[in-house]
């Protein structure tokens, strides 16, 4: 039996929608990352972009467990000597873009190749309620249900 390789016109793909309110930030992300990358479905092929289109709506109501609010730090660098700056992950989710968050986890669960670059153009986040991708039909994807550990109500 010869090995199946998925080819370009075969993939199919869906639209989700991913409503993130009190949803614990790394389990969401992960199940996202495994939809984005199509490892899901059964035609999956690692050299193909096989993965769905997601949609995450309320991504300010995330949850993060611990003490993470306050110790979790995303750093970057200015360019200039001694330019490294950080914000703690609270800042951010009460800043301008809290829908940043959500973009790095699922970014750092996905390959830094071209290939990765492609997949994450699939994923579409909105800090509010509302998104304008009502034309696609999304489906929705219950993350909670999927295990009594991915929601937190604190």
């Amino acid at each position: 039996m010869k090995t199946y390789s998925a080819k370009p016109d075969e993939i199919e793909r869906k639209w989700f929608v991913v409503d993130a309110k009190d949803l614990v930030l790394g389990r969401m992300a992960s199940q996202i990352a495994l939809r984005l990358r199509g490892k899901h479905k059964t035609m999956y092929t690692p050299h193909m972009d096989c993965g769905d289109n997601i949609i995450v709506i309320n991504a300010e109501k995330v949850k993060l467990t611990g003490r993470k609010l306050t110790d979790k730090k995303y750093y970057w660098h200015t360019g200039y000597p001694g330019g490294i700056k950080s914000r703690t992950a609270g800042a951010i989710l009460e800043g301008q873009h809290p829908e940043r968050v959500v973009i790095k986890a699922v970014e750092r669960m996905i390959s830094r190749n071209p290939l990765g670059t492609q997949q994450m153009r699939k994923l579409h986040v909105y800090a509010g309620a509302d998104h304008p991708h009502e034309a696609q039909q999304p489906e929705v994807l219950d993350i909670a249900a999927m295990n009594s550990k991915n929601k937190r109500s604190l």
